[in-house]
């Protein structure tokens, strides 16, 4: 499939998502108002931010003044920890949308799969049904996780958002969610720059004549993984969204999956089997 910057990928619920957006995490006042509104006038259409973020009254700034269109912005946040349970869950939306400075929300997460999980997802499905939320989804989901949902709620997730690079190939998680149609989303997908100087990624790198953040986003957008790296750099920026005038080839793509070595950005129990 060839991607443009205006490419989506269809949920299933049939709402459309961008495919490539910017991650907020860490980026707190002026950085994550320039940041936002840098990446909106560069054409990123997603953006990703959470109640744990701290930074939700920023985003909202930040899109107010770029004057684009709601419509044409597709926001998400999640619900933290904290927040989790039936109630919980509905006081901590009505936070965010004011935070935001919105009317609705596009995506809506669950952040960590804890105690309450099964309660605040029917809390979303409450909010979901109310038209308040385009899409419902969940972060940081195993598998276990995700048959415990799937089993016990009206609706499948759309997304389930979680760490994934060629350097944390999560090949079984990836396979059982396109069997369920849910799309995986990846953050950290740069690993931060940690991975930057691997032979491979830097041999393929120099074939393509792009940068190891290139070729890391085109691996996950040809995995058909919504990729939300984040930055703060209008030149980094620049650079991640410039990634749809080439192709990985097939064989090279089997060398990037062969780079999984398990190596994770944030390390948590929920990554792990109940």
């Amino acid at each position: 499939m060839i991607f443009s910057k205006d490419s989506v990928f269809e949920l299933n619920n049939g709402v459309n998502i961008p495919i490539i957006g910017l991650g907020t995490w860490n980026m707190y006042g002026k950085e994550a108002i320039n940041s936002v509104k840098w990446a909106l006038e560069m054409d990123y259409k997603l953006i990703d931010t959470a109640s744990f973020y701290d930074n939700e009254t920023e985003i909202g700034k930040a899109i107010q003044e770029s004057k684009i269109p709601r419509e044409d912005i597709f926001i998400t946040t999640k619900v933290w920890d904290s927040d989790q349970g039936y109630d919980r869950t509905l006081k901590s939306f009505e936070k965010s949308l004011s935070k935001l400075k919105i009317n609705y929300i596009d995506l809506y997460l669950i952040h960590w799969p804890r105690i309450k999980r099964l309660d605040t997802w029917k809390a979303m499905e409450k909010l979901y049904n109310e038209g308040k939320i385009q899409a419902i989804g969940v972060c940081n989901y195993n598998i276990t996780h995700l048959d415990e949902l799937i089993n016990n709620s009206n609706y499948m997730p759309v997304i389930n958002q979680v760490e994934f690079s060629p350097f944390l190939f999560q090949k079984k998680l990836l396979e059982f969610c396109d069997n369920k149609n849910i799309r995986l989303e990846a953050y950290c997908p740069l690993t931060r720059g940690q991975k930057f100087n691997n032979p491979t990624l830097q041999l393929i790198s120099k074939k393509y004549q792009k940068t190891p953040s290139q070729i890391m986003l085109k691996w996950g957008l040809q995995h058909g993984i919504i990729e939300i790296p984040k930055s703060s750099s209008k030149t980094h920026l620049s650079e991640n969204i410039d990634i749809f005038n080439f192709q990985i080839e097939n064989d090279d793509m089997i060398s990037l999956d062969m780079l999984n070595e398990n190596f994770r950005i944030v390390d948590d129990p929920c990554f792990f089997e109940l």
